[in-house]
Formats: structure tokens, C-alpha cells, sequence
């Protein structure tokens, strides 16, 4: 048995290298595609090329920490819990509000776009990694609240492309805020998924610098690229993923630090056997 634990961990390290090659190739080539549809006529057409760079990603960097058998389960799980939330929502309003996808974005499976089952899986994927490297015991709520500050960018942005429409304008930029509940319900479900099949990953940085592109991508959009500007969803989207890429960051910079003499001296004296009392 112990022979099999050490021909996987073998395995797998064998293919970390690689994988993660993969997914700074995809997150390079998602930041391409974004650059793109900021300047083209016709952004829309940007959008499912874009959504499968990001799933191409995070995949490879879920490759990357817990394999490739893994990653892929994870992934489809987190995506068809996201079409089952986007369909019983499109039937029934619930749990986002009402709301109805337009024809612009193709193929459907039912009312749903396949490319926004793609997403919750690739940024599902993501948020599970922030929620981890915040805090690896609180990772499903962390990563499920990283994965709706998201939604302050997205649906802004997608109800400019005409992707969806609400029967009720909301507050947030014609977003109403039920939405975000219903957000953050489908993304406790998500992240729960993903830690069931994905486990405890012990390479971070990859699904938080996605994340983190990401964040400053969708930023620099409403800020500056954007006709018209929206400073208010910048802001927004700009500081609440901005404040869980930073936690991420800051806590894995803290675990990449080598421990000081102290901490040492504790650790070795965790090793020696205790007083006979």
C-alpha cells in the first residue's frame, strides 16, 4: 500500500510541471483575449473564447496541486452545480431574481449558456483557491464570498453586451440585489463541491494570481477601457476582489516565510520525547 501512496505522489509531482506551464499559458492567453474585446466592436464575440482560456486555467493549476483526474472532477462538478442554480434560476427566478438569457451567446442547453456553466467552474475553481490561502478552514465561505464579489463586475459587464436581461431593474446598475444572494447561495454550494472532490491542494499561487488577473483586468475595463466609464463598478469590483486577492497573497507570502530561530528551536523540541511523569 505504502509503494502505491509513493508511485502516485511520484505520478503526480511528474506532472506539476507541465500543468502549471499550462495554466500560465491560459491565464497569458485569457489576458490577451480580455486586451482584445477591450478594444474591439464587437466584445461579445470575446466572451466564450475568454471563459474557456479561464476554465483552461484553472484546471491546469488544480492539475497542477492535486492531478489531473481530480482537477477534471472538481471542475465538472462545480460546473453543473452551476448550470442546475442557472437553470431552476432562469425557470423560476430562484434563487437570483428573474431573469432571462438573450440569444447572443450560443450553444444552449436548455435556457442556459454553456459558457456560463464554464465559468462558475474556472472561477469557482479560483475562489476555492483564495478561500483556501485565506484560510483553509473557512475556505467554502471565503471562496464562496471571493466568487460573488466577482458578480459585481460580471453582470454590470454582461448586461452591457446584452447577454441577459432582468424583468426588475435593480440598484446596482440595473443588478438587483437579489442576485448577489443568490450568488453567494449557488457559491457556497460550488465551493463545497470543489472541497469535497479537490481536497486540501498545496499549490496556491496559481489559482490566485487568475483570480488576481482577473480582479485588475475587470478594474482597468470599467476605470478606463469601457465607453462609458463606470468608476462605481471599478470601485466596487476593484475593492472587494481586490481584498481577497491581497488576504490571499499576504497569507501565502506569510507561509512561504522561513520560520525564525524561535520557531525552530519550538519545532525541534516538538520531536524529543517527553519527561517520564
Amino acid at each position: 500500500m505504502r509503494a502505491v501512496h509513493h508511485m502516485r505522489g511520484t505520478a503526480r509531482r511528474d506532472t506539476a510541471g507541465p500543468a502549471a506551464t499550462a495554466g500560465v499559458a491560459a491565464l497569458a492567453a485569457m489576458v490577451a483575449l480580455q486586451v482584445a474585446s477591450g478594444v474591439s466592436a464587437d466584445p461579445a464575440r470575446f466572451v466564450t473564447p475568454i471563459v474557456i482560456a479561464l476554465a483552461a486555467s484553472a484546471v491546469a493549476f488544480a492539475a497542477a496541486a492535486r492531478g489531473p483526474a481530480r482537477a477534471l472532477a472538481a471542475f465538472a462538478a462545480a460546473a453543473l452545480t452551476g448550470y442546475a442554480a442557472e437553470a431552476v434560476g432562469a425557470a423560476t427566478g430562484v434563487p437570483f431574481g428573474a431573469y432571462r438569457y438573450t440569444d447572443v451567446l450560443w450553444p444552449k442547453l436548455g435556457a442556459v449558456p454553456l459558457a456560463v456553466c464554464v465559468a462558475w467552474g474556472g472561477m469557482g475553481l479560483a475562489g476555492y483557491g483564495v478561500g483556501r490561502a485565506i484560510a483553509p478552514r473557512w475556505a467554502v465561505p471565503l471562496g464562496a464570498a471571493a466568487l460573488t464579489a466577482w458578480d459585481l463586475f460580471l453582470d454590470p459587464q454582461m448586461l452591457r453586451l446584452g447577454l441577459w436581461t432582468w424583468a426588475e431593474a435593480g440598484p446596482y446598475r440595473g443588478v438587483p440585489l437579489s442576485n448577489f444572494a443568490g450568488w453567494l447561495l449557488v457559491s457556497l454550494l460550488v465551493m463545497a463541491v470543489i472541497r469535497a472532490i479537490l481536497g486540501a491542494p498545496g499549490r496556491l499561487a496559481g489559482p490566485v494570481a487568475l483570480y488576481t488577473a482577473m480582479a485588475a483586468m475587470e478594474t482597468l475595463a470599467f476605470a478606463a477601457v469601457f465607453q462609458p466609464r463606470d468608476p462605481l463598478v471599478a470601485a466596487a469590483g476593484g475593492l472587494a476582489m481586490g481584498g481577497f486577492a491581497a488576504a490571499a497573497w499576504w497569507r501565502l507570502r506569510g507561509a512561504a516565510t522561513p520560520p525564525g530561530p524561535a520557531a525552530e528551536r519550538a519545532r525541534a523540541g516538538q520531536g524529543r520525547r517527553p519527561w517520564p511523569g
